[in-house]
């Protein structure tokens, strides 16, 4: 036999065992991510809209009280550092979803929307629907339509990017102020008052109902999984909710929190876009008080409807199959920093509260590593043993799920349009604001509110030189359109209309 002969052989067997240990692999991780004899698992992933790392009422950091969020937490396991890559637009939320929605990176999403979004790239609920999921999405999806109704084989309503409130209703900025009568639950300012079949239901509400009418017909009568893509525009302005809840938080009785500021030292975006006219100037605590109260609010109702989610998910009979992810789009200032919206590279901003508990998922851990929200897409495909496609970027957070990895990414890439770039790592963040010429270094593992600035300080001249030189690595590995020595001798001209 000769030689050549038995080296085929043996590269044969070779390719047939690693054939048979990828079947196994894949087939023991199908397996331990669903109910016994299942094949995959259902997905029921909840979204709510500016809702900061902070507001969950377990992690005591902040007033708020979210008593089903953190029921959910302690049955699976809570991400404490997840972040949104950033935005090429004012309305952050435009971006966080596109990431979301295809995998991709923030600027290889800002060059496709250009044109389509989800041109050369697949898209999360399409994916899983090919896959043979039942998929079903509500609320606010804010990206093109295009890319709606070829993700989601069925579509409840959906409530828009942004309310009539905020756009048409003056009495909805500079407050609260002297002979400003707006009030929360008053339904006359319409923003997430809505009215449905001749009756006023906040926007919460009717999603949550969109979705459980959805769990208690399709999901019942169907045998195959499901993806549910459940999209509140809660806690996102205007800040509306029943009385009951804002009751909840009186607003003189509420903390202040200790990065409070009456107005951001520098210009990041602007002082006068959008989010951030909502409150007058200069920032006074009673006035954040006041928007902290209703923030809470509505957080709470939001849980409340959440809660009720979770109870007729449980009463279809398939929630012990089901994996539940809970997050946000970003965060909000709300007071921090002199800052009311998300336009900036802040902690309060940048990262968002992450649940995931179902079968397989260890209960009542906390984790720490970072990554991108964006990483969903990767992660349920891994989940449901679904190849992921080729055009995802942001990676599965499985590894750290099961403990195979500690860390998936030592440091995070941030942007905001023309006007910040960050790095961060789990003990620092690097911010440079280049038209303003301003570097920001916060040791953010012993300074979490980001107050004590480090920059200017000899002590940290080589950690301010390592973390630039990782930033410039991974602006050359994002794509930035921003070069780093325009970041640093003070950028160009603003490339993005101001949202």
């Amino acid at each position: 036999m000769s030689a050549h002969f038995l080296g085929r052989i043996r590269l044969l067997v070779r390719a047939a065992f690693l054939l048979s240990f990828l079947l196994e692999t894949t087939a023991s991780a199908v397996n331990r991510f669903a109910t016994a004899g299942q094949t995959r698992p259902n997905f029921l992933f909840l979204f709510s809209d500016d809702q900061t790392y902070r507001a969950l009422g377990l992690l005591g950091g902040l007033e708020v009280k979210t008593p089903n969020l953190d029921r959910l937490a302690r049955r699976g396991m809570l991400f404490t550092h997840c972040f949104n890559q950033g935005g090429y637009s004012g309305a952050v939320c435009i971006p966080s979803r596109t990431m979301l929605n295809t995998g991709r990176h923030v600027w290889e999403c800002r060059d496709a929307s250009k044109k389509d979004v989800a041109e050369g790239a697949a898209l999360w609920g399409e994916t899983l629907g090919k896959a043979g999921y039942d998929t079903f999405m509500a609320g606010k999806w804010h990206i093109p339509d295009s890319a709606l109704t070829r993700s989601f084989k069925t579509i409840g309503p959906l409530t828009g990017g942004f309310l009539a409130s905020t756009r048409e209703v003056e009495e909805a900025y500079h407050r609260p102020a002297p002979g400003n009568h707006w009030t929360p639950d008053d339904p006359k300012w319409n923003g997430h008052w809505l009215k449905v079949d001749g009756k006023v239901v906040h926007s919460s509400v009717r999603i949550a109902d969109s979705a459980i009418d959805y769990l208690k017909t399709n999901v019942t009568s169907s045998a195959n999984p499901f993806f549910m893509y459940v999209a509140f525009n809660a806690p996102h302005d205007p800040r509306q909710a029943p009385r009951q809840y804002l009751d909840l938080y009186p607003p003189a009785t509420l903390k202040v929190p200790p990065n409070f500021a009456p107005k951001h030292p520098f210009v990041i975006d602007s002082y006068t876009g959008r989010d951030e006219i909502l409150a007058p100037y200069p920032r006074t605590r009673e006035i954040v008080q006041v928007h902290l109260q209703e923030y809470y609010a509505m957080i709470t109702h939001l849980d409340a409807q959440i809660g009720r989610m979770l109870d007729a998910l449980e009463e279809t009979g398939k929630g012990a199959n089901t994996i539940i992810i809970f997050t946000s789009d970003q965060g909000l200032a709300a007071g921090q920093h002199g800052l009311m919206g998300k336009q900036n590279l802040y902690e309060h901003s940048v990262r968002m509260p992450f649940i995931i508990a179902g079968p397989g998922i260890p209960a009542g851990k906390r984790n720490g590593a970072l990554f991108n929200m964006q990483s969903l897409f990767a992660t349920t495909c891994e989940l449901a043993g679904i190849s992921t496609p080729a055009s995802v970027q942001f990676p599965s957070i499985v590894p750290l799920i099961t403990g195979r990895k500690k860390e998936l990414q030592e440091a995070l890439y941030g942007a905001f349009l023309d006007r910040q770039r960050s790095v961060r790592t789990r003990e620092w963040k690097l911010i440079r604001t280049p038209q303003e010429h301003q570097v920001q270094l916060f040791k953010v593992e012993a300074d979490p509110w980001e107050t004590n600035n480090l920059a200017a300080d000899p002590e940290y001249a080589r950690t301010l030189r390592k973390l630039d030189e990782r930033l410039q690595r991974l602006m050359i590995e994002m794509k930035d359109p921003m070069s780093f020595e325009e970041l640093i001798k003070g950028g160009k001209g603003r490339e993005e209309k101001r949202n």
